[in-house]
């Protein structure tokens, strides 16, 4: 995390337009002791502001011990630090948590968007999600967002951003300083307004 902080903070250097800095955290990362001073030293070494952070976290993490991980969220807000749901809706069927945890965003998980255009359950749960995360006051980011008719029912069912191929694929980071410096990928362009 800290070497992501340091990468993001040298782009920023190079004049390039400030980007949020997501991270994946898994549940053995974020239950283990010292975590949140971890997270705490990578911004703080990096001289990164927290509020372009946000940590990635799954649903079975939010649940699995809610006092726990509502204690650990607490302090990473207080940080400033970003909170995601990633892969939301593939996991645990109870909500109670959405509305007891200092979360930032939503993401709709990819097997979701893959059918989003066509007919059917995906597309009513992906326009839910959309819809509870407004109702919520938070943030959505679609996952796996591959084609132009995706980006569409996306666009038109207000979801603000999204992630994938259609954008581009992962590149490591000497790669994104090319993109950033060359102009071919804007910081916007997986804004969807």
């Amino acid at each position: 995390m800290m070497q992501s902080c340091r990468e993001v903070k040298a782009w920023d250097q190079a004049g390039h337009a400030p980007l949020r800095l997501a991270v994946n955290v898994s549940a053995r990362q974020f239950r283990s002791p010292g975590f949140v001073e971890s997270v705490e030293r990578a911004v703080r070494s990096a001289e990164f502001e927290p509020g372009r952070l946000e940590l990635e976290l799954t649903e079975g993490v939010l649940v699995e011990n809610r006092q726990e991980a509502a204690d650990i969220l607490n302090r990473l807000k207080a940080l400033g630090v970003q909170i995601a749901v990633d892969d939301f809706g593939t996991g645990y069927s109870s909500l109670s948590y959405l509305s007891r945890l200092p979360i930032d965003c939503l993401k709709i998980d990819r097997s979701f968007v893959n059918r989003v255009h066509q007919p059917g359950h995906d597309a009513a749960i992906a326009q839910a999600v959309i819809s509870l995360a407004h109702s919520l006051g938070l943030r959505v980011i679609a996952e796996g967002v591959e084609t132009a008719q995706q980006l569409e029912f996306l666009r038109s069912h207000g979801c603000e951003q999204g992630q994938g191929y259609l954008f581009s694929a992962a590149v490591p980071p000497e790669a994104m300083m090319s993109f950033l410096a060359d102009g071919s990928l804007k910081p916007s362009a997986a804004n969807f307004n």
